[in-house]
């Protein structure tokens, strides 16, 4: 028999693709942190916003001022914070706040700024915002919850909910709540990547309480072993 080809040294290693994150041409981005393997769709426009690892917008999206966790899936065109303008002035056109765009030495109206970031946006881990969606200021959607398409989310959304329409309210919870508290517990999306890599098989073949009863124990020993 020939003898064995000897594996690389980082043999191991070759299972994960480079972790950089991946930007397309014509996004946009301003002071915006991205996490490992996140990616920035054609045409997507962010300003001071946080990404998580594999988080994704597809084309068109839109945020700013806003957190967004692990693992989330933004779909084509949604718009997340949807800056409010002034309507108690008498204009709410930006004229009153960015004069410096249209005239020199009046300066940016630093309380509308200071105003608009204190309403940030804050989105979980494994969040699903469908296409076309516009979460408004100061809004939090929890972990694993599902926005609709063309909804308009003006209230928190809780952790695995499925939010819909205009305004969007809740129709269902995407698992009933000890199953969502068991997900929940286990933090997969905290995971290493040798135990996601080692887990996708089973999140593809198992019902989701037989992946729950095998993974809580692994879990469990990663975060024992990990202190």
């Amino acid at each position: 028999m020939p003898p064995e080809t000897p594996r690389p040294e980082n043999f191991e290693e070759l299972r994960f693709r480079p972790p950089e994150p991946r930007i397309a041409t014509t996004a946009e981005l301003k002071k915006t942190r991205l996490g490992r393997y996140a990616e920035i769709g054609p045409r997507v426009v962010l300003r001071e916003v946080e990404v998580g690892d594999f988080s994704y917008f597809e084309r068109g999206g839109e945020a700013v001022y806003t957190k967004i966790g692990k693992f989330c899936s933004i779909a084509a065109n949604v718009r997340i914070n949807a800056l409010a303008h002034p309507m108690e002035r008498l204009t709410t056109h930006k004229i009153s706040y960015r004069p410096n765009e249209y005239f020199r030495w009046l300066a940016v109206d630093q309380q509308v700024i200071d105003a608009r970031k204190a309403d940030e946006v804050t989105i979980g881990n494994d969040v699903w915002i469908g296409h076309g969606a516009v979460v408004m200021p100061g809004v939090s959607i929890g972990d694993g919850a599902v926005i609709g398409a063309g909804a308009v989310v003006t209230r928190n959304v809780p952790p695995f909910t499925i939010a819909v329409g205009v305004p969007a309210a809740p129709i269902r919870e995407r698992f009933p709540a000890p199953i969502a508290a068991r997900i929940a517990a286990i933090c997969w999306w905290d995971w290493p990547l040798e135990a996601l890599f080692d887990a996708v098989p089973d999140m593809q073949a198992l019902p989701i309480e037989a992946f729950l009863d095998k993974w809580e124990n692994q879990s469990t020993d990663r975060s024992a072993s990990a202190k």
